[in-house]
Protein backbone atom coordinates (compact mmCIF):
# COMPACT_ATOMS: atom_id res chain seq x y z
CA UNK A 1 0.00 0.00 0.00
CA UNK A 2 0.95 3.71 -1.02
CA UNK A 3 2.54 5.48 1.90
CA UNK A 4 0.22 7.91 3.17
CA UNK A 5 0.64 11.35 3.33
CA UNK A 6 -0.45 13.31 7.05
CA UNK A 7 -2.06 16.59 7.48
CA UNK A 8 -2.07 17.20 10.90
CA UNK A 9 -4.73 20.59 11.94
CA UNK A 10 -5.04 21.74 15.65
CA UNK A 11 -6.13 24.63 16.82
CA UNK A 12 -5.68 25.85 20.36
CA UNK A 13 -8.46 25.89 22.98
CA UNK A 14 -10.92 24.55 20.59
CA UNK A 15 -13.60 22.59 22.97
CA UNK A 16 -15.25 19.10 21.21
CA UNK A 17 -18.95 20.81 22.24
CA UNK A 18 -18.36 23.58 20.33
CA UNK A 19 -18.21 21.17 17.15
CA UNK A 20 -21.23 20.23 14.85
CA UNK A 21 -19.99 17.04 14.75
CA UNK A 22 -20.12 16.74 18.39
CA UNK A 23 -23.51 17.23 18.52
CA UNK A 24 -22.92 20.83 19.61
CA UNK A 25 -26.05 22.99 20.33
CA UNK A 26 -23.85 26.75 20.23
CA UNK A 27 -21.93 26.06 16.85
CA UNK A 28 -22.02 24.88 13.30
CA UNK A 29 -19.24 23.76 11.70
CA UNK A 30 -19.70 22.60 8.07
CA UNK A 31 -16.25 21.64 7.09
CA UNK A 32 -15.00 19.95 10.16
CA UNK A 33 -17.99 17.72 10.08
CA UNK A 34 -16.75 16.62 6.39
CA UNK A 35 -13.74 15.32 8.16
CA UNK A 36 -16.24 13.05 10.68
CA UNK A 37 -18.55 12.51 7.44
CA UNK A 38 -15.71 10.99 5.83
CA UNK A 39 -14.26 9.17 8.41
CA UNK A 40 -13.93 8.71 12.30
CA UNK A 41 -15.18 10.83 15.41
CA UNK A 42 -13.10 9.93 18.29
CA UNK A 43 -15.56 10.42 21.84
CA UNK A 44 -12.55 9.92 24.01
CA UNK A 45 -9.68 11.97 23.13
CA UNK A 46 -7.90 13.02 26.29
CA UNK A 47 -4.98 14.93 27.17
CA UNK A 48 -2.73 14.12 29.78
CA UNK A 49 -1.95 17.97 30.96
CA UNK A 50 -4.84 20.31 29.73
CA UNK A 51 -2.62 23.43 28.75
CA UNK A 52 -1.24 24.72 25.51
CA UNK A 53 2.63 23.75 26.13
CA UNK A 54 2.76 20.65 27.73
CA UNK A 55 0.37 19.00 25.35
CA UNK A 56 1.94 20.45 22.44
CA UNK A 57 5.46 18.43 23.93
CA UNK A 58 3.37 15.23 24.76
CA UNK A 59 1.84 15.28 20.93
CA UNK A 60 5.49 15.52 19.09
CA UNK A 61 7.02 13.52 21.29
CA UNK A 62 4.41 11.12 22.46
CA UNK A 63 6.19 11.30 26.27
CA UNK A 64 4.82 12.69 29.49
CA UNK A 65 5.27 15.95 30.59
CA UNK A 66 8.03 14.87 33.39
CA UNK A 67 9.33 13.00 30.59
CA UNK A 68 9.95 15.77 28.02
CA UNK A 69 10.21 18.18 30.70
CA UNK A 70 7.94 20.59 29.46
CA UNK A 71 5.16 20.89 32.41
CA UNK A 72 4.01 24.73 32.50
CA UNK A 73 3.75 27.79 29.82
CA UNK A 74 6.96 28.84 30.43
CA UNK A 75 8.49 25.51 30.23
CA UNK A 76 10.38 25.52 26.73
CA UNK A 77 11.12 21.95 25.06
CA UNK A 78 14.54 21.31 23.97
CA UNK A 79 14.61 20.55 20.24
CA UNK A 80 17.07 17.73 20.37
CA UNK A 81 13.62 15.69 21.85
CA UNK A 82 13.15 12.58 19.14
CA UNK A 83 9.81 13.72 17.83
CA UNK A 84 7.58 12.20 15.03
CA UNK A 85 8.42 14.42 12.55
CA UNK A 86 11.89 14.27 12.41
CA UNK A 87 11.69 10.60 12.31
CA UNK A 88 9.15 10.92 9.20
CA UNK A 89 11.56 13.21 7.57
CA UNK A 90 14.56 10.94 8.30
CA UNK A 91 12.80 8.11 6.76
CA UNK A 92 11.97 10.82 3.02
CA UNK A 93 8.79 12.65 3.90
CA UNK A 94 8.54 16.11 3.42
CA UNK A 95 7.68 17.95 6.46
CA UNK A 96 6.66 21.41 7.59
CA UNK A 97 4.59 23.22 10.26
CA UNK A 98 2.94 26.66 9.98
CA UNK A 99 1.06 28.42 12.87
CA UNK A 100 1.11 28.55 16.52
CA UNK A 101 4.19 26.67 17.83
CA UNK A 102 4.44 27.93 21.33
CA UNK A 103 7.15 25.33 22.58
CA UNK A 104 10.03 28.28 22.70
CA UNK A 105 11.89 30.25 20.25
CA UNK A 106 15.28 30.38 19.13
CA UNK A 107 18.08 28.31 18.93
CA UNK A 108 17.49 24.81 20.81
CA UNK A 109 14.16 25.49 20.98
CA UNK A 110 12.96 26.97 17.36
CA UNK A 111 11.15 23.73 15.46
CA UNK A 112 13.51 20.86 14.30
CA UNK A 113 12.39 17.71 12.04
CA UNK A 114 11.16 20.28 9.59
CA UNK A 115 12.04 21.23 5.75
CA UNK A 116 10.10 24.11 5.99
CA UNK A 117 8.49 26.66 8.89
CA UNK A 118 6.95 29.73 9.96
CA UNK A 119 5.38 30.01 13.45
CA UNK A 120 4.01 32.41 15.92
CA UNK A 121 6.22 33.73 18.24
CA UNK A 122 4.62 32.85 21.79
CA UNK A 123 0.49 32.82 21.69
CA UNK A 124 1.00 35.41 18.59
CA UNK A 125 -1.75 38.03 17.23
CA UNK A 126 -4.32 37.23 15.48
CA UNK A 127 -4.41 40.51 13.18
CA UNK A 128 -0.90 41.45 11.28
CA UNK A 129 0.83 39.32 13.28
CA UNK A 130 4.53 38.86 13.44
CA UNK A 131 6.14 35.07 12.07
CA UNK A 132 9.39 33.95 12.73
CA UNK A 133 10.19 32.22 9.28
CA UNK A 134 13.31 29.62 9.32
CA UNK A 135 16.08 31.15 9.28
CA UNK A 136 19.90 30.79 10.77
CA UNK A 137 19.87 31.38 15.04
CA UNK A 138 15.88 30.55 15.48
CA UNK A 139 14.96 32.00 12.44
CA UNK A 140 14.15 35.84 11.25
CA UNK A 141 11.13 37.56 12.55
CA UNK A 142 9.06 40.02 10.68
CA UNK A 143 4.86 41.62 10.38
CA UNK A 144 2.57 39.63 7.97
CA UNK A 145 -0.57 41.90 7.23
CA UNK A 146 -3.38 39.95 7.48
CA UNK A 147 -5.86 37.66 9.83
CA UNK A 148 -3.45 34.70 11.58
CA UNK A 149 -6.23 32.41 10.77
CA UNK A 150 -6.05 33.29 7.08
CA UNK A 151 -2.18 33.64 6.75
CA UNK A 152 -1.63 29.87 8.70
CA UNK A 153 -3.74 28.40 5.74
CA UNK A 154 -2.22 30.62 3.29
CA UNK A 155 1.07 29.56 4.13
CA UNK A 156 0.01 25.40 4.28
CA UNK A 157 -1.46 25.74 0.51
CA UNK A 158 1.55 27.66 -0.31
CA UNK A 159 4.03 24.79 0.49
CA UNK A 160 1.63 22.07 -0.33
CA UNK A 161 1.93 23.49 -4.00
CA UNK A 162 5.21 23.59 -3.91
CA UNK A 163 5.96 20.89 -2.95
CA UNK A 164 7.58 17.40 -4.13
CA UNK A 165 4.46 15.01 -5.68
CA UNK A 166 6.87 12.35 -5.94
CA UNK A 167 7.35 12.41 -1.99
CA UNK A 168 4.70 12.01 0.71
CA UNK A 169 4.55 14.22 2.90
CA UNK A 170 3.45 15.43 6.83
CA UNK A 171 2.17 18.73 7.40
CA UNK A 172 1.10 20.25 10.68
CA UNK A 173 -1.49 23.20 10.59
CA UNK A 174 -1.42 24.47 13.77
CA UNK A 175 -3.79 27.81 14.10
CA UNK A 176 -3.54 30.17 17.12
CA UNK A 177 -7.54 30.24 17.07
CA UNK A 178 -9.78 29.93 19.59
CA UNK A 179 -7.23 31.40 22.07
CA UNK A 180 -8.17 34.56 23.92
CA UNK A 181 -8.72 37.31 23.17
CA UNK A 182 -10.90 35.78 20.63
CA UNK A 183 -10.66 38.90 18.07
CA UNK A 184 -12.78 38.13 14.94
CA UNK A 185 -12.18 39.34 11.47
CA UNK A 186 -14.41 41.19 9.32
CA UNK A 187 -16.25 38.47 7.33
CA UNK A 188 -17.69 37.05 10.88
CA UNK A 189 -17.20 40.11 13.07
CA UNK A 190 -21.27 40.09 12.62
CA UNK A 191 -22.38 36.89 13.53
CA UNK A 192 -24.86 36.05 16.56
CA UNK A 193 -25.80 39.86 16.90
CA UNK A 194 -29.33 39.21 17.20
CA UNK A 195 -29.23 35.50 18.51
CA UNK A 196 -29.11 34.26 22.07
CA UNK A 197 -27.01 31.39 22.73
CA UNK A 198 -27.84 28.51 24.86
CA UNK A 199 -26.22 28.47 28.12
CA UNK A 200 -24.77 24.87 29.49
CA UNK A 201 -26.58 23.95 32.61
CA UNK A 202 -23.88 24.19 34.75
CA UNK A 203 -23.07 28.29 34.10
CA UNK A 204 -24.55 29.61 37.23
CA UNK A 205 -22.22 26.43 39.24
CA UNK A 206 -21.69 27.45 43.20
CA UNK A 207 -19.14 25.09 43.78
CA UNK A 208 -21.17 23.59 46.60
CA UNK A 209 -20.18 19.17 47.12
CA UNK A 210 -16.79 19.83 45.74
CA UNK A 211 -13.21 19.79 46.77
CA UNK A 212 -11.81 23.47 47.38
CA UNK A 213 -9.87 23.89 44.39
CA UNK A 214 -12.94 24.74 42.03
CA UNK A 215 -14.27 27.76 44.34
CA UNK A 216 -10.84 28.84 44.18
CA UNK A 217 -10.31 28.67 40.44
CA UNK A 218 -10.03 32.75 39.19
CA UNK A 219 -11.19 31.63 35.71
CA UNK A 220 -15.23 32.49 36.14
CA UNK A 221 -17.21 34.36 33.40
CA UNK A 222 -17.51 37.47 33.60
CA UNK A 223 -15.40 37.89 37.58
CA UNK A 224 -12.73 36.93 36.44
CA UNK A 225 -12.50 38.62 32.49
CA UNK A 226 -11.41 42.01 30.94
CA UNK A 227 -13.10 44.06 29.33
CA UNK A 228 -10.79 43.33 26.28
CA UNK A 229 -12.10 39.68 26.43
CA UNK A 230 -15.95 41.21 26.47
CA UNK A 231 -15.27 44.33 24.14
CA UNK A 232 -17.78 45.81 26.80
CA UNK A 233 -17.19 47.48 29.70
CA UNK A 234 -18.19 45.52 32.78
CA UNK A 235 -20.64 46.88 35.20
CA UNK A 236 -19.48 46.05 38.84
CA UNK A 237 -22.83 47.03 40.37
CA UNK A 238 -24.17 43.14 38.57
CA UNK A 239 -24.60 40.47 41.14
CA UNK A 240 -22.08 37.40 40.39
CA UNK A 241 -24.96 35.46 38.04
CA UNK A 242 -26.36 38.54 36.51
CA UNK A 243 -22.96 38.85 35.73
CA UNK A 244 -21.70 35.14 34.01
CA UNK A 245 -25.51 35.71 32.19
CA UNK A 246 -24.36 39.11 30.24
CA UNK A 247 -20.66 38.02 30.38
CA UNK A 248 -21.34 34.12 28.92
CA UNK A 249 -23.17 35.77 25.82
CA UNK A 250 -20.38 38.17 24.75
CA UNK A 251 -17.62 35.70 25.54
CA UNK A 252 -19.44 32.76 23.51
CA UNK A 253 -20.03 35.07 20.71
CA UNK A 254 -16.77 36.20 20.25
CA UNK A 255 -15.48 32.34 20.63
CA UNK A 256 -17.65 31.11 18.04
CA UNK A 257 -16.70 33.69 15.43
CA UNK A 258 -13.13 32.95 15.66
CA UNK A 259 -13.80 29.31 15.19
CA UNK A 260 -15.91 29.94 12.17
CA UNK A 261 -12.82 31.49 10.40
CA UNK A 262 -10.87 27.88 11.28
CA UNK A 263 -14.17 26.23 10.09
CA UNK A 264 -13.50 27.59 6.22
CA UNK A 265 -10.02 27.46 5.86
CA UNK A 266 -10.32 23.65 6.88
CA UNK A 267 -12.55 23.56 3.98
CA UNK A 268 -10.11 25.21 1.85
CA UNK A 269 -7.49 22.53 2.69
CA UNK A 270 -10.04 19.67 2.00
CA UNK A 271 -11.39 21.42 -1.48
CA UNK A 272 -7.28 21.61 -2.28
CA UNK A 273 -6.94 17.73 -1.70
CA UNK A 274 -9.99 16.95 -3.70
CA UNK A 275 -9.15 19.33 -6.47
CA UNK A 276 -5.79 17.44 -6.50
CA UNK A 277 -7.06 14.02 -6.20
CA UNK A 278 -5.06 13.72 -2.77
CA UNK A 279 -7.81 12.70 -0.63
CA UNK A 280 -7.83 8.86 -0.62
CA UNK A 281 -3.93 8.99 0.14
CA UNK A 282 -3.75 11.23 2.71
CA UNK A 283 -4.68 11.29 6.44
CA UNK A 284 -6.49 14.54 7.54
CA UNK A 285 -7.08 14.82 11.53
CA UNK A 286 -8.50 17.86 12.65
CA UNK A 287 -7.82 18.11 16.98
CA UNK A 288 -7.25 20.63 19.56
CA UNK A 289 -4.14 20.66 21.87
CA UNK A 290 -6.78 20.71 24.50
CA UNK A 291 -10.59 20.95 25.97
CA UNK A 292 -12.01 24.42 27.21
CA UNK A 293 -14.93 25.35 29.51
CA UNK A 294 -17.58 27.73 27.33
CA UNK A 295 -19.01 28.21 30.44
CA UNK A 296 -19.52 25.48 32.11
CA UNK A 297 -18.91 25.49 35.81
CA UNK A 298 -19.05 29.31 35.08
CA UNK A 299 -15.53 29.00 33.55
CA UNK A 300 -13.56 29.85 30.56
CA UNK A 301 -9.93 28.55 30.21
CA UNK A 302 -8.99 25.04 30.67
CA UNK A 303 -5.82 23.36 33.49
CA UNK A 304 -8.76 21.15 35.37
CA UNK A 305 -9.69 17.45 34.88
CA UNK A 306 -12.90 17.86 34.93
CA UNK A 307 -14.47 16.78 31.49
CA UNK A 308 -15.25 20.18 29.31
CA UNK A 309 -11.38 20.32 29.93
CA UNK A 310 -9.85 17.12 29.89
CA UNK A 311 -11.24 16.01 26.45
CA UNK A 312 -9.80 16.94 23.03
CA UNK A 313 -11.73 17.18 19.87
CA UNK A 314 -10.05 14.30 17.32
CA UNK A 315 -11.95 14.04 13.71
CA UNK A 316 -9.75 11.46 11.74
CA UNK A 317 -10.21 10.75 7.70
CA UNK A 318 -8.32 8.42 5.78
CA UNK A 319 -10.60 6.60 2.94
CA UNK A 320 -8.19 3.48 2.32
CA UNK A 321 -8.40 2.54 5.96
CA UNK A 322 -11.27 4.20 8.36
CA UNK A 323 -14.86 3.75 7.08
CA UNK A 324 -16.78 6.90 7.21
CA UNK A 325 -19.45 8.11 9.11
CA UNK A 326 -17.81 6.25 12.49
CA UNK A 327 -17.71 7.05 16.19
CA UNK A 328 -15.37 5.43 18.39
CA UNK A 329 -15.09 5.45 22.17
CA UNK A 330 -12.53 3.70 23.14
CA UNK A 331 -10.06 6.18 25.06
CA UNK A 332 -6.83 8.08 22.84
CA UNK A 333 -4.46 10.05 24.57
CA UNK A 334 -2.29 12.81 22.55
CA UNK A 335 0.92 10.74 23.91
CA UNK A 336 -0.93 8.04 21.38
CA UNK A 337 -0.87 10.09 18.58
CA UNK A 338 3.02 9.89 17.44
CA UNK A 339 3.40 5.85 17.35
CA UNK A 340 0.28 6.34 14.89
CA UNK A 341 2.19 8.39 13.04
CA UNK A 342 5.17 6.74 12.58
CA UNK A 343 3.45 3.33 12.02
CA UNK A 344 1.34 4.38 9.24
CA UNK A 345 4.74 5.45 7.50
CA UNK A 346 5.99 1.94 8.18
CA UNK A 347 8.78 3.16 10.58
CA UNK A 348 9.54 1.63 14.13
CA UNK A 349 8.11 3.42 17.17
CA UNK A 350 10.89 4.07 19.40
CA UNK A 351 11.10 2.35 22.61
CA UNK A 352 11.16 6.07 24.59
CA UNK A 353 8.02 6.89 23.03
CA UNK A 354 5.02 6.04 26.20
CA UNK A 355 2.07 6.41 23.63
CA UNK A 356 0.44 3.14 21.90
CA UNK A 357 -0.07 2.88 18.13
CA UNK A 358 -4.03 3.47 17.87
CA UNK A 359 -4.28 2.26 14.41
CA UNK A 360 -6.19 -0.57 15.03
CA UNK A 361 -8.66 1.17 16.86
CA UNK A 362 -9.03 3.61 13.66
CA UNK A 363 -9.49 0.54 11.60
CA UNK A 364 -12.19 -1.23 13.81
CA UNK A 365 -10.22 -3.75 15.53
CA UNK A 366 -9.61 -2.68 19.26
CA UNK A 367 -6.95 -4.73 20.71
CA UNK A 368 -8.53 -6.54 23.53
CA UNK A 369 -6.40 -4.96 26.11
CA UNK A 370 -6.79 -1.59 25.44
CA UNK A 371 -6.21 1.36 27.95
CA UNK A 372 -9.67 1.58 30.00
CA UNK A 373 -7.90 4.26 31.79
CA UNK A 374 -5.61 7.05 31.35
CA UNK A 375 -3.28 8.88 33.75
CA UNK A 376 -3.55 13.06 33.78
CA UNK A 377 -1.33 15.58 35.69
CA UNK A 378 -1.90 19.67 35.73
CA UNK A 379 1.64 20.76 37.24
CA UNK A 380 1.20 24.59 36.62
CA UNK A 381 0.38 25.31 40.48
CA UNK A 382 -1.87 28.72 40.04
CA UNK A 383 -2.32 29.33 37.38
CA UNK A 384 -5.39 30.79 36.80
CA UNK A 385 -5.34 29.89 40.35
CA UNK A 386 -5.79 26.07 39.82
CA UNK A 387 -4.14 23.95 42.28
CA UNK A 388 -1.86 21.45 40.71
CA UNK A 389 -3.33 18.05 40.82
CA UNK A 390 -3.18 14.17 39.05
CA UNK A 391 -5.35 11.69 38.75
CA UNK A 392 -7.41 8.88 36.86
CA UNK A 393 -10.32 8.37 34.72
CA UNK A 394 -12.14 5.01 33.75
CA UNK A 395 -14.82 4.87 31.32
CA UNK A 396 -17.04 5.10 34.50
CA UNK A 397 -14.88 7.18 37.27
CA UNK A 398 -12.78 9.95 38.10
CA UNK A 399 -10.63 10.39 40.93
CA UNK A 400 -8.32 13.69 41.48
CA UNK A 401 -5.79 14.18 44.16
CA UNK A 402 -5.16 18.25 44.16
CA UNK A 403 -1.49 18.15 45.96
CA UNK A 404 -1.92 21.57 45.35
CA UNK A 405 2.38 22.26 45.70
CA UNK A 406 4.51 23.91 42.99
CA UNK A 407 7.23 21.34 43.90
CA UNK A 408 9.59 24.21 42.38
CA UNK A 409 8.39 23.88 38.98
CA UNK A 410 9.04 26.72 36.52
CA UNK A 411 6.14 28.54 35.95
CA UNK A 412 4.29 27.20 39.03
CA UNK A 413 3.76 29.04 42.32
CA UNK A 414 5.78 27.94 45.54
CA UNK A 415 2.69 27.80 48.03
CA UNK A 416 1.24 24.93 49.01
CA UNK A 417 -2.41 24.13 50.70
CA UNK A 418 -3.81 21.02 52.13
CA UNK A 419 -4.37 18.06 49.77
CA UNK A 420 -7.91 17.55 48.87
CA UNK A 421 -9.20 14.41 46.86
CA UNK A 422 -12.39 14.08 44.71
CA UNK A 423 -14.34 11.32 43.15
CA UNK A 424 -16.88 11.68 40.56
CA UNK A 425 -19.25 9.01 39.27
CA UNK A 426 -19.33 9.67 35.10
CA UNK A 427 -22.51 7.69 34.77
CA UNK A 428 -24.72 9.03 37.38
CA UNK A 429 -23.13 12.40 37.21
CA UNK A 430 -21.74 13.32 34.37
CA UNK A 431 -21.22 16.76 34.39
CA UNK A 432 -19.29 16.66 38.15
CA UNK A 433 -21.35 18.47 40.42
CA UNK A 434 -20.99 16.27 43.34
CA UNK A 435 -17.49 15.00 45.43
CA UNK A 436 -18.56 11.35 46.78
CA UNK A 437 -14.91 10.71 47.80
CA UNK A 438 -16.50 10.57 51.14
CA UNK A 439 -19.21 9.07 50.46
CA UNK A 440 -18.90 5.32 52.47
CA UNK A 441 -21.27 3.64 48.94
CA UNK A 442 -17.78 4.60 47.05
CA UNK A 443 -15.62 3.43 49.54
CA UNK A 444 -13.97 0.45 47.62
CA UNK A 445 -14.33 2.24 44.24
CA UNK A 446 -12.22 5.42 46.29
CA UNK A 447 -9.65 2.37 47.10
CA UNK A 448 -9.81 0.55 43.42
CA UNK A 449 -8.82 3.91 41.73
CA UNK A 450 -6.52 4.77 44.20
CA UNK A 451 -4.65 1.41 43.47
CA UNK A 452 -4.90 2.35 39.22
CA UNK A 453 -3.73 5.61 39.50
CA UNK A 454 -0.40 4.35 41.39
CA UNK A 455 -0.41 1.76 38.58
CA UNK A 456 -0.28 4.18 36.19
CA UNK A 457 1.94 6.51 37.77
CA UNK A 458 4.53 3.52 37.83
CA UNK A 459 3.59 2.40 34.45
CA UNK A 460 4.77 5.79 33.03
CA UNK A 461 7.33 6.80 35.14
CA UNK A 462 6.06 9.50 37.45
CA UNK A 463 6.46 9.97 40.81
CA UNK A 464 3.46 10.18 43.79
CA UNK A 465 2.91 13.29 45.76
CA UNK A 466 4.45 12.47 49.10
CA UNK A 467 1.07 13.26 51.29
CA UNK A 468 -0.82 10.39 48.54
CA UNK A 469 -1.85 8.33 50.86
Amino acid sequence: MKTPNIIFIMSDDHAAHAISAYGSKINKTPNLDRIAEGGMRLDNCFCTNSICTPSRAAILAGTYNHVNRVTTLVTKMDNQLPTFPKLLQDNGYQTAVFGKWHLGTGPGHCPTGFDDWTVLPDQGRYHNPDFIFKGPDGGTRKLVKGYATDLIADMSLDWLKKRDKDKPFCLLCHHKAPHRNWESDEKHESMYLNEEIPEPETLYDDYKNRASAAEAAEMRVGVHMHEHDLDAEINDNMSENELRKWAYQRYIKRYLRVIASIDDNVGRILDYLDAEGLAEDTVVIYTSDQGFFLGDHGWYDKRFMYEESLRMPFLIRYPREIKPGTANEDMILNVDFAPYFLDLAGIEIPESFQGRNCRPVFNGATPEDWQTSMYYRYWMHKGHNVYAHYGVRTKTHKLIYYYSDGLGQEGAKNETYEPEWELFDLVKDPREMCNVYNDPAYADIAKELTDELHRLQEKVGDERYRKDV
